[in-house]
């Protein structure tokens, strides 16, 4: 099984072709979400999805890869998968993956900023702990010299 970028998947060791099927439960989910309700699908059918998938998957991994090495980068990014997509000639699922892209960064700054008020919210909770002891330590400190004072004035 070629690919026009040189991707080999039966060159593969045995070992590795058993590596690459997706889980069947995640392959279930989808093929399950895709169908209308009441359409079933026989092992024979879902295996030959969970194989095809793989083989999509490792066909688009081969040509972003390309894209990455042309750039002489050793990590894939997103930009490197859009253009595998194009070249595979799937252009149109480059706009909702790009709009899932940009779901997924704003997700992930949202998350990044809350945590960042987190840690702010409690270092400032431990900077107002921190003051409270030392106005403690401060109120004991001062009630001993008070004490200490009345013991002189009575001596």
């Amino acid at each position: 099984m070629n690919f026009k970028n040189g991707a080999v998947v039966d060159s593969l060791p045995r070992k590795f072709k058993l590596d690459l099927t997706l889980p069947n439960a995640v392959i279930t989910r989808i093929i399950k979400e895709a169908l209308p309700d009441g359409v079933n699908i026989s092992k024979e059918a879902r295996s030959a999805i969970s194989r095809a998938a793989s083989v999509f998957v490792l066909y688009a991994t081969s040509c972003a890869n390309n894209f990455a090495m042309k750039g002489k980068r050793k990590t894939l990014n997103a930009g490197d998968v859009l253009s595998a997509m194009e070249e595979m000639e799937f252009q149109r699922f480059v706009a909702p993956l790009k709009e899932s892209l940009e779901v997924y960064r704003r997700e992930q700054k949202g998350k990044k900023e809350a945590r960042k008020d987190k840690d702010k919210k409690a270092d400032s909770e431990e900077q107002d702990k921190s003051r409270e002891e030392d106005n403690d330590d401060d109120d004991e400190r001062m009630e001993e010299e008070e004490q200490n004072d009345e013991e002189e004035v009575d001596n």
